[in-house]
């Protein structure tokens, strides 16, 4: 790692006192806690209440099967403790023997689901305590880790899809890697918890040298994005890289700060935010900006409310003039005039695509990002097998979807076959607002979900499909999102049509967000069940099947025809 410009704290939060988090972590030892402790007590299958907050920032949090709270307390049992296990993968890019490895430890050790994520990673559920150890061991024998996959650190540097595409996607891909090793936690605790590594030494100093030992006030999120396809919805992002390409070479980026989707209901201090674009800078710098903008949140971070200590809300506190002046004293970042860019979908290509190196690539679609082999539908199976005479890579996607790349012509005949055999949906088959759907996890393992998700809006679509196709727009494509909580895992806020839960089989209805990811939507009706969303959506659809203009994207129809107000900064998203 390059040498860390040294800085001093600066506080101008107004708030002296530290939340109780902040105080957990400054006294952990550098994220070593009592988690050694927690893990071998047989008792319980929970951890210590201040040991759930610092195994996020290893990789895992603490989960219960609340499909079974009720019965489990007639029975005077605890709750199913169970762990979701996240693996660090930047940009998304797994060998064909990294896949088989993840697969065989959801097999063994989870709920035998593989969950693509939205953030370009794999995630593992049902995880039990006296297991934990031994699934964290095996993922980083796979020459993976989990370390800040969570907590308050930099999480997954997210990239476009395939590296494989081109040489500037190439180009972006290292990028992104450069970023998340330059950013990654030096905490010596992990290889000890986990690895079974050496102890420190009585006269050894833990360096903490970015986060030193109250590490960042909250999560911290990067993106790179190269136009015209927002496929990792850069925005949305603490901190972005919008690729600047000419004749063919990349030659910087566009920096973007600011980005998040997380609000609390009933708090409107806290909102969604599309990160601004503040100015460019030559791709040699990128590595540099981006310990620059982390520094800049780890000392001017609202370390007092958490509900408002992302970036997004520092930017909105402080000024992007104050922000240019700090990054510039900090480390002599000076930011050029913003380089012009277009983006045009935040969706996936699907099927077959060739490379100009000759090589094919598969975008293969799987819903709500959850891989497993259910209802005769044996999707998991399908890509193990494929796995297994793959020679090539897998890319996960920011949509939840995955990429056979870097099938040469000779193999394409193999995995065609087992993609026929297993009857792997083909993405022309379906309708374009699938095709362009994400859903979280949600219930039942998910503390903070009101209502379900991945596993409701399949059947959800379903029913507006119905509706899209009476009206002949059936392949218009639409995006579609929906969460079971405000927190925003599945960026809702940036979908032409969203439904955050409220409460059991209630929803709010938000429409109005473009379909590039450039603009947050708005809130168009509160708590409906099923029956009242489909009654709601029908005649808005009905009328931009007959009245939309050539080309016109929903989100902007709902705009101009004043369903909603455009909503042009997180600041008015609740007006």
């Amino acid at each position: 790692m390059g040498e860390v410009k040294k800085t001093e704290p600066m506080d101008n939060n107004n708030n002296p006192q530290p939340s109780p988090l902040e105080i957990i972590k400054e006294q952990s030892n550098y994220l070593r806690g009592t988690i050694k402790e927690s893990l071998s007590d047989p008792l319980t299958g929970a951890l210590r209440d201040e040991d759930q907050i610092l195994i996020k920032f290893h990789g895992t949090y603490q989960q219960q099967d609340r499909d079974l709270d009720d019965d489990r307390k007639r029975q005077k049992l605890e709750p199913l403790y169970s762990f979701l296990i996240r693996v660090r993968v930047p940009g998304g890019v797994l060998s064909s023997q990294q896949w088989l490895n993840l697969d065989a430890l959801t097999n063994q050790y989870g709920d035998k689901t593989m969950k693509l994520t939205t953030r370009q990673t794999v995630q593992f559920h049902g995880v039990l305590k006296r297991n934990l150890k031994t699934t964290i061991q095996k993922i980083n024998q796979s020459l993976l880790d989990t370390l800040a996959a969570c907590g308050d650190v930099n999480r997954n540097v997210m990239c476009s899809a395939n590296p494989f595409e081109s040489a500037v996607h190439a180009e972006v891909s290292e990028d992104a890697k450069r970023i998340s090793a330059h950013l990654s936690p030096r905490t010596n605790a992990y290889h000890e918890i986990w690895l079974d590594g050496k102890l420190m030494e009585g006269g050894e100093k833990e360096v903490e040298p970015l986060y030193r030992k109250y590490y960042l006030p909250r999560k911290f999120k990067i993106a790179m994005a190269i136009p015209p396809r927002n496929d990792t919805d850069v925005l949305s992002n603490d901190l972005g890289f919008i690729a600047i390409v000419e004749e063919g070479k990349l030659i910087g980026y566009n920096l973007t700060v600011g980005g998040g989707m997380a609000y609390t209901f009933g708090n409107n201090a806290t909102y969604p935010r599309v990160a601004d674009v503040v100015g460019y800078l030559p791709k040699e710098k990128i590595v540099e900006a981006a310990e620059a903008v982390l520094i800049f949140q780890r000392d001017h971070g609202n370390r007092s409310e958490r509900k408002n200590a992302r970036l997004k809300y520092t930017i909105d506190r402080l000024g992007l003039d104050f922000f240019r002046a700090e990054i510039n004293r900090t480390h002599g970042i000076v930011l050029e005039a913003v380089k012009e860019y277009k983006f045009i979908t935040l969706g996936d290509k699907y099927g077959w695509t060739k490379s100009a190196d000759g090589l094919w690539h598969y975008g293969v679609f799987v819903e709500g990002g959850k891989l497993t082999d259910k209802n005769g539908y044996l999707a998991k199976t399908a890509l193990r097998e494929i796995a297994l005479v793959h020679q090539g890579t897998f890319i996960l996607t920011g949509n939840q979807n995955v990429v056979i790349t870097q099938v040469d012509e000779s193999q394409k005949p193999v995995i065609e076959a087992l993609l026929k055999k297993y009857k792997v949906i083909n993405a022309d088959k379906i309708s374009a607002l699938r095709q362009n759907s994400i859903a979280c996890a949600a219930l039942p393992l998910c503390a903070l979900a009101f209502a379900e998700a991945e596993r409701y809006l399949p059947t959800l679509i379903d029913r507006i499909d119905k509706v899209l196709e009476t009206n002949g727009i059936l392949q218009v494509p639409i995006s579609i999102r929906m969460t079971g909580c405000a927190n925003g895992c599945g960026r809702p806020f940036l979908a032409e049509i969203a439904f955050v839960g409220r409460a059991p089989g209630k929803y709010n209805l938000y429409l109005g967000a473009s379909f590039t990811g450039e603009r947050l939507n708005k809130l168009y009706k509160e708590m409906l069940s099923e029956d009242q969303i489909i009654e709601a959506l029908i005649p808005i659809l009905q009328d931009f099947a007959l009245n939309r203009s050539e080309d016109e994207h929903f989100g902007d129809f709902v705009i101009r025809k004043e369903y909603v107000k455009e909503t042009t900064a997180g600041l008015n998203f609740h007006s």
